[in-house]
């Protein structure tokens, strides 16, 4: 099993992996294939392209704005070329545009308000985030059709991608690598034989398809990237969009222990930096999935922790974020990370564990420490369900964040004063955090429809 750590941690742009990341990759790669059929299209023909969203997608789609990702998707753009642009400069543009325009000057019809639906029937069966693409010709036969789901942390498989696999990845065979770890099990029992650490057996495998100086180079960008997040949020103030008028709080928080820092304790400051980068999130703005945007905020608050205020070195950070992306992908592999499949104990729950076993490794714990802080960290988020307020990525995401980042540092530093030895397995924790999620009501799955969403006083 492999998923390279720079798959899991993607720059791109908020508010959600799974519902604005996801669908934007999927409605792009429906654009090549529009572009691969073409030529075949009759010039006295009129084309038009349709995205019917389902399940999760169509009730919190709006909130989570996958109806402008689409959009964005099919003007051929990606997530990671929009960090640094003004997306709703742009989006406000590509809304008042009727046709799409491909490489070879065919044009294709498509207006977002018409031909995005949100189809709040049955979801598709194989996974509550799927989209259905067709393009149709002025007699509605279908030229090109092809059915998505968007399975958390950006990723995406087709129909039969999703059909063909007992869990919905697209992974390398495990032949293919030095050490194919697929469970804590398998990883534990690696790196006793090896001698190696579990970001040295993660770094074996990732070298197998990159260069040292590659990988490097990547996860440098990627901390730049999650510094950059916390930095914007800290700088940034006034109301979040999406009508909750939900009013920034890091920098104020910030500001505040910053002129009295002497009473500022570790828990201020994680909230702080967590929050800063979930407000960046909630806005639209750069973000990193760690492993989702809904919980991006974690490890990257974790980490500016350990760098800013215990003196973290790169290499520690290199570190981290190797073991991190080890623990993230036994996760994804063995359950999910999405939170409209198994709410958010698999997004902030995921990230909790992973920033937990991350920081163990990069203070020097050993590989049964680690693996006992992330199930420290994920066995306190079980249970944990995703009912966003008015179907926005900001109550009570931005503060879950922030108590995610303060569970992964306690975990950590409670593993650190054992011995690794432990009762519970990090994949009997994984595996009940699958079996929660399965029996979960789809109203606490992302689809604002119970918890929280539904429980709003209007004063």
């Amino acid at each position: 099993m492999f998923i390279s750590v720079l798959d899991l941690f993607k720059v791109g742009i908020g508010p959600s992996s799974s519902h604005t990341m996801g669908p934007m990759r999927a409605a792009h790669d429906f654009l090549s294939r529009i572009y691969e059929i073409s030529p075949s299209f009759s010039r006295r023909s009129v084309y038009s392209v349709r995205c019917i969203l389902k399940g999760s997608l169509a009730y919190t789609g709006k909130g989570h704005a996958t109806d402008r990702a689409v959009t964005l998707g099919l003007h051929n753009y990606l997530p990671e070329e929009l960090a640094k642009e003004d997306v709703n400069a742009l989006v406000t543009r590509l809304e008042l545009e009727d046709t799409l325009v491909l490489k070879n000057g065919v044009k294709v019809k498509f207006k977002s308000d018409e031909d995005i639906i949100f189809d709040k029937g049955e979801p598709l069966p194989q996974h509550p985030n799927g989209m259905i693409f067709t393009v149709t010709d002025e007699n509605k036969k279908i030229w090109l059709t092809e059915t998505y789901f968007s399975i958390g942390g950006g990723f995406i498989n087709t129909l039969a991608e999703i059909d063909q696999l007992n869990a919905p990845l697209k992974m390398e065979t495990a032949a293919s690598f030095p050490y194919p770890f697929d469970s804590a099990r398998s990883m534990l029992r690696m790196s006793r034989e090896s001698m190696f650490s579990i970001a040295e057996m993660k770094k074996i495998n990732e070298l197998q398809k990159i260069s040292a100086d590659e990988l490097n180079q990547g996860l440098d960008k990627i901390w730049s990237a999650m510094q950059q997040c916390v930095e914007n949020g800290l700088q940034a103030e006034g109301r979040l969009p999406g009508g909750l008028k939900v009013e920034r709080r890091a920098k104020k928080l910030y500001n505040q222990l910053k002129q009295d820092p002497a009473k500022a304790t570790l828990n201020d400051w994680l909230c702080a930096y967590a929050m800063a980068v979930n407000e960046e999130n909630a806005a639209g703005h750069l973000v990193v999935t760690a492993p989702t945007n809904g919980a991006a905020g974690v490890i990257p608050a974790v980490l500016y922790y350990m760098t800013h205020h215990e003196n973290g070195s790169i290499e520690n950070v290199r570190i981290f974020l190797l073991t991190a992306a080890a623990i993230g992908g036994i996760i994804k592999h063995r359950s999910s990370i999405s939170g409209a499949e198994v709410g958010c104990q698999g997004e902030v729950g995921s990230a909790a564990a992973m920033a937990a076993a991350g920081l163990c490794a990069a203070q020097g714990g050993t590989t049964q420490q680690i693996e006992n802080a992330a199930e420290i960290a994920l066995e306190h988020h079980l249970g944990m369900t995703c009912d966003p307020v008015g179907g926005l990525v900001q109550v009570p995401c931005i503060e879950r964040n922030g108590f995610g980042a303060i569970k992964a540092h306690t975990a950590a530093a409670l593993a650190r004063r054992g011995t690794g030895e432990h009762f519970m397995p990090l994949d009997s924790c994984i595996a009940a955090m699958k079996q929660t999620g399965l029996e979960m009501s789809h109203k606490y799955k992302e689809t604002s429809l119970g918890g929280l969403a539904v429980s709003v006083t209007e004063c």
